[in-house]
């Protein structure tokens, strides 16, 4: 299925799990007119590393929202969430796969950091999430819109579709405000992530 994801300054025609094209557009949607439109607004980029990746995942619990009268909404750390772990083991890969929600609504679409804990690594695995080099030095505190933001290299023809986009009007506004401007990330073609 071809889908054609639009924004004001770049387009990606998508071919299942693929990139088919990048450029313009009316030039993209003269080539495939019978491709899926989405149109978003912003900009498209490759998508973010998060180099937290076990910190996030690994070390933090992030509520279900059935939970919120007990334990809150905002991802919990420390000693709380070492606790909620061994009080029930299951609970980490019900954590993780929140978690990995969370980071797709920050455009991630890669993970910096070793993960160590079989359940975590199988819900990242099969979210798409692919695993990238931790910088020698980290940006500052774990995050879910680290500073600075880690860019993927550029989209090219017959590379996989990874990407995201942020409700920014350039990338200088996306360091700005940071991650938590996404509306879209998308992983092996498949829309994971959609803001409202």
């Amino acid at each position: 299925m071809l889908t054609l994801h639009v924004t004001a300054e770049t387009s990606v025609l998508v071919d299942g799990a693929y990139v088919r094209a990048v450029g313009p557009d009316e030039e993209l949607a003269a080539a495939a007119p019978q491709a899926r439109v989405r149109r978003w607004p912003g900009i498209l980029t490759p998508g973010l590393l998060n180099p937290y990746g076990p910190e996030i995942l690994e070390h933090t619990y992030h509520p279900d929202p059935r939970e919120a009268g007990t334990y809150g909404t905002a991802p919990i750390g420390g000693e709380r969430a070492r606790e909620i772990f061994r009080r029930d083991p299951g609970a980490l890969g019900a954590s993780a796969r929140r978690g990995v929600q969370r980071l797709f609504a920050h455009g991630t679409v890669a993970l910096g950091g070793e993960l160590r804990a079989k359940p975590v690594l199988e819900v990242a695995r099969r979210s798409g999430l692919v695993f990238g080099a931790r910088p020698e030095r980290l940006p500052g505190p774990v995050s879910l819109s680290p500073r600075p933001l880690i860019l993927l290299p550029g989209l090219v023809v017959g590379g996989p579709a990874r990407f995201a986009v942020f409700d920014v009007g350039d990338r200088a506004e996306l360091v700005r405000l940071g991650a938590g401007t996404c509306v879209a990330t998308v992983i092996g073609g498949r829309l994971l992530y959609r803001g409202r």
